[in-house]
């Protein structure tokens, strides 16, 4: 174990280290936060604080830090072998076993997987995917990716075309041409006064299909959503969203891609997010609860006409023009089975519902007795907690102002990290949090809520 003083480190960071979603002014200026260690739901710093990570890291250490199975899997693997791909027709036991264990959960039948590293090569592997699938049906003008404001798909040019956040474009001048963006399904702010839920689905199917018509649907390849959209504040859709959105691209031959990133492995309260929303696409991407981020491993879930497509357009002998050198990692589908084998042992479904039904009775109570949340929205384990100006009204509080970073101070002066995405507060602990630590994040969170009300005179 490398052991360093808190400054050493902290000087080495700033001198050499470009950080990902950070200020480098900010950080020059203040440094960077060392973390040490973890364990279950809870990390500690080099000063030895301790933290309830109530955003499992970036939604994705689901079984928590520091554990023990998983790095004992990870360990006897990499002995075992610590590296093979899967090019040229080579495979590994545990890669085969775990593309038959997701299989078996996607709901998609017949699927076939591919794997990949990180949560923006799924989804950058789906658009491939469906421009090879087009060009085989004879339509290889069908390139165009529609996805929707707010969302997040990734880092890499196209899945960071596919976001809808301005803060992924702008220094890049993205999106590329080909990458288009409709309004999403925001229920505490997108409805007009008066709309009913399947009214206000209604109209944004029909903006749908007018992006489609406008465009040409002999354009257009795919849609891509998440089931429910987790950086733009935990944003869930009217229940017959999903049914009215396919209605619209079935009638013109477009692809539904399903980002399951975030939501995959039980973290809605069902084994994928698709179940929670009813939501019937032709693939799926998967990465972060597949192995808790012990190991960098995502997967791409196809139904069979896409697969059928790739072997296809390559029946000449040609090679499927598409790969990763860490596809299929050995050591991380060993890891990921694990994770399988653990989510199955604590039943991990219904203990996120009975956890996110009790965090969600706090935060309720929380926000009745606030005078400036707004909204208290959520599934399963995970919660975006909208910060107003007026209740009343809904008016937010000025951008310039920052309320979601003022509150995020008094936050991780209580020990809570949670996520501020504007002046929406973010919750989404790992899965394996007790009754207990429940409670304890809704007392930091409450508490720190107070404070930050104090300091603004609320």
């Amino acid at each position: 174990m490398i052991e360093l003083s808190r400054d050493r480190t902290a000087g080495l960071d700033v001198a050499f280290h470009l950080h990902s979603q950070t200020n480098p002014q900010q950080l020059r200026a203040q440094g960077p936060a060392v973390i040490e260690r973890g364990e279950g739901p809870r990390v500690f710093d080099s000063t030895g604080k301790e933290f309830i990570d109530g955003m499992s890291g970036l939604w994705c250490a689901s079984l928590g830090f520091g554990n023990k199975r998983l790095a004992e899997v990870l360990y006897e693997q990499s002995k075992r072998i610590g590296y093979y791909h899967t090019f040229f027709s080579r495979t590994s036991h545990e890669v085969s076993l775990l593309a038959e264990e997701l299989s078996k959960r996607s709901l998609i039948d017949d699927p076939h997987v591919y794997f990949a590293t990180s949560g923006s090569e799924a989804n950058e592997t789906m658009v491939k995917l469906a421009w090879v699938y087009h060009t085989v049906r004879g339509n290889p003008g069908k390139r165009k990716v529609i996805s929707r404001r707010k969302s997040f798909h990734g880092s890499t040019i196209a899945a960071a075309s596919m976001c809808g956040l301005q803060t992924m474009h702008r220094e890049f001048a993205l999106p590329i041409p080909g990458f288009l963006h409709v309004s999403h399904p925001d229920m505490y702010r997108g409805m007009n006064e008066g709309e009913t839920d399947e009214q206000y689905s209604d109209r944004l199917a029909a903006e749908l299909e007018q992006m489609i018509l406008r465009e040409g649907a002999d354009t257009v390849a795919a849609f891509i959503a998440e089931p429910v959209m987790a950086g733009a504040g935990v944003v869930s859709p009217p229940k017959d969203y999903f049914r009215k959105i396919k209605a619209v691209l079935d009638k013109y031959d477009i692809l539904l891609l399903d980002d399951e990133i975030v939501t995959g492995f039980a973290r809605t309260g069902n084994w994928f997010g698709r179940q929670t929303t009813d939501m019937q696409p032709h693939m799926m991407a998967l990465a972060k609860g597949l192995t808790s981020s012990y190991f960098p491993m995502s997967a791409v879930v196809m139904a069979p006409e896409i697969y059928e497509a790739v072997a296809e357009f390559n029946k000449s002998g040609g090679f499927f023009g598409h790969g990763f050198t860490n596809s299929g990692h050995p050591v991380g589908a060993a890891v990921a089975l694990e994770c399988l084998k653990i989510y199955e042992e604590m039943d991990v479904v219904p203990h996120v519902r009975r956890m996110g039904d009790r965090l969600r009775s706090h935060l309720r109570e929380i926000a009745a007795n606030s005078s400036i949340v707004g909204d208290v929205r959520g599934v399963g384990l995970m919660f975006g907690i909208e910060l107003v100006e007026n209740k009343d009204t809904k008016a937010p509080f000025a951008p310039s102002f920052g309320a979601g970073f003022k509150y995020d101070t008094f936050s991780v002066e209580n020990g809570l990290v949670v996520r501020a995405t504007g002046d929406c507060l973010i919750l989404a602990p790992p899965l394996v949090v007790t009754e207990a630590d429940v409670d304890q994040i809704a007392e930091r969170f409450g508490k720190a809520l107070k404070q930050f009300q104090a300091s603004i005179g609320r």
